[in-house]
């Protein structure tokens, strides 16, 4: 009612016996017991009040899953909605309750009304916004790859740059494997096309075989492996090589280079190239081949090594004939071409500050490095190997220099026979020191490295990768052994060197 005793009135007595007015003139009788509360003292007003606080702040404290509410303003209802409990009526969510409106435990008096002008249940505040089912969230989407982006710059490079022509090889060369790449692609051991524009001239000897001519035609960076040609190779064993030197390009498919290999127009007849480490042997071949001199007359004037003026210590032309790119001019003999290269030999050999004395010496040692190096920066490595060998009286156990006694200059592989022979006075296994004469014709990284070793303390060496060069020197045969054994595994995984 609106004019009901307040609870001070109720608690201070002063409503008992005394009339109130309900309006002006108009009586009103007095409360009876059973019309009003029971009478409470202040201090259990007070515990009414702090029970009816705590059950409000445990109704309405907020759950895991329901956002904070913002703090009540000062003098105002609290705005905090309280979730319907799953054992209660539902429209309990509704209400908004404070300390100072909660209702009382069961059988205690009723709590008076607010204050006239303010409404006893606050406005609502705005309900959390809805949560998607787990069911009907949606993946967040992912960012597109840039592989598609990658592709198409390929394409417009080699479209707009490469116009169809060596450009274009040279751009998908460059970018294709890595595109290729970005799809999980594995590299390919081959190029594409017939090569980048980029002209080489590469020399095929005389006792070349398969794996030597695709060795050096990836060393060469015509192709981009030593085993993709060698596979077309073994596939076919028909296939032929002319020696001489030809025509070629860089980054050439296998096949195409093979083709171009086989192609009498892709020969070169103006030049007379002698790559480094040719033997004797296969430079009478070569100079036959590419000249058109007969055979019989270049091994005559090779033979005839102490009309080029060479060391009296030397025993033949091996060694002494620098290899470079000679010039053919028409009309020109054997004996010409042979003196060009033993001049340029020299040449070199003065240039790099050896006495003629120490010629001999120089050269067999240089050629002996050029055989068994494979990278330009393993040349005074190799050399420092050889040079602690024969300093600690130790075997030089090269098989370069038993293949050469042997016969077999295209090679530097032997068999147990051949190391056991010691009939044979290049057999380093059987004999100490250097061989008694030069196995090859060496360059200058071969004559520098001899001149110049590295410092280091190795005795052994292994190249355990055919296709990359990459070689491994020890100190110890224990550690020696364990990179023959990865040599090893390499040869196991690349079966077609074996």
């Amino acid at each position: 009612m609106a004019d009901e005793p307040s609870w001070d009135e109720i608690f201070s007595g002063s409503a008992a016996g005394q009339t109130t007015s309900n309006q002006a003139g108009t009586p009103s009788r007095a409360p009876s017991a059973d019309d009003l509360p029971a009478p409470m003292t202040r201090r259990e007003r007070r515990e009414r009040e702090r029970l009816a606080q705590e059950q409000a702040e445990t109704r309405t404290a907020p759950t895991a899953s329901a956002p904070s509410a913002p703090a009540a303003t000062p003098g105002e209802p609290s705005p905090t909605l309280l979730a319907a409990s799953p054992h209660e009526p539902a429209d309990t969510a509704d209400t908004v309750e404070t300390p100072a409106t909660a209702p009382a435990a069961a059988g205690a008096a009723a709590a008076p009304k607010p204050k006239a002008g303010r409404s006893s249940r606050p406005p609502r505040d705005p309900k959390p916004p809805r949560q998607k089912s787990p069911k009907a969230q949606k993946a967040p989407r992912e960012k597109k790859s840039h592989r598609r982006g990658a592709i198409i710059l390929v394409i417009v490079l080699v479209v707009v740059l490469g116009g169809g022509t060596a450009g274009g090889f040279t751009i998908y060369n460059q970018y294709g494997p890595k595109v290729a790449a970005l799809f999980g692609a594995k590299p390919s051991d081959d190029y594409t096309g017939s090569g980048d524009g980029k002209k080489v001239d590469f020399t095929i000897v005389s006792g070349d075989i398969g794996s030597t001519i695709s060795k050096k035609l990836a060393a060469a960076h015509i192709t981009k492996s030593a085993s993709a040609p060698y596979k077309i190779l073994l596939a076919n064993q028909n296939i032929q090589f002319q020696p001489g030197t030809y025509s070629m390009f860089e980054h050439m498919s296998a096949q195409s280079a093979i083709d171009r290999l086989q192609d009498s127009n892709s020969l070169i007849t103006t030049k007379l190239v002698i790559p480094e480490g040719t033997s004797l042997k296969g430079i009478i071949r070569l100079m036959s081949s590419v000249t058109k001199i007969p055979l019989a007359t270049v091994t005559a004037a090779a033979k005839d090594y102490r009309s080029y003026g060479l060391p009296s210590n030397a025993t033949s032309l091996e060694g002494y004939l620098f290899p470079a790119t000679y010039d053919l001019q028409p009309g020109k003999t054997a004996n010409f071409y042979f003196q060009q290269m033993v001049d340029t030999m020299k040449q070199h050999l003065i240039d790099a500050g050896v006495s003629e004395p120490n010629w001999e010496h120089t050269i067999i040692f240089a050629s002996l490095v050029q055989k068994e190096a494979g990278l330009a920066a393993d040349f005074p490595k190799v050399a420092r190997v050889f040079q602690n060998r024969i300093d600690q009286g130790m075997l030089l156990q090269s098989d370069a220099t038993v293949a050469y006694g042997a016969g077999t200059t295209n090679t530097v592989t032997t068999t147990d026979a051949q190391r056991a022979d010691a009939s044979n006075p290049y057999n380093t296994y059987v004999h100490k020191g250097l061989p008694p004469g030069p196995i090859s014709n060496p360059g200058d990284v071969a004559i520098n490295a001899v001149l110049h070793p590295a410092t280091g303390s190795w005795l052994y060496f292994v190249t355990v990768n055919l296709e990359t060069g990459e070689t491994v020197f020890s100190t110890t045969y224990a550690d020696h052994q364990k990179a023959v054994a990865q040599f090893q595994a390499w040869l196991r995984a690349h079966p077609t060197y074996q």
